[in-house]
């Protein structure tokens, strides 16, 4: 895999991660850090099955 999916992939993971422990403590951005999670977590896979598509 590529180095930038990964990176992708694991930003996304740590966004969505860090939404979910905010929404315990009722922070009002949560749901925005956890949108933005899923939005990386989509840009990765799009860029992933882009690169196997090419192949």
């Amino acid at each position: 895999m590529n180095k930038r999916i990964v990176s992708l992939f694991t930003f996304g993971l740590v966004l969505i991660i860090i939404g979910a422990i905010t929404k315990l403590f009722n922070w009002s951005q949560a749901t925005i850090v956890i949108a933005l999670g899923l939005t990386f977590e989509s840009f990765a896979i799009i860029l992933f099955t882009w690169n196997r598509l090419k192949k």
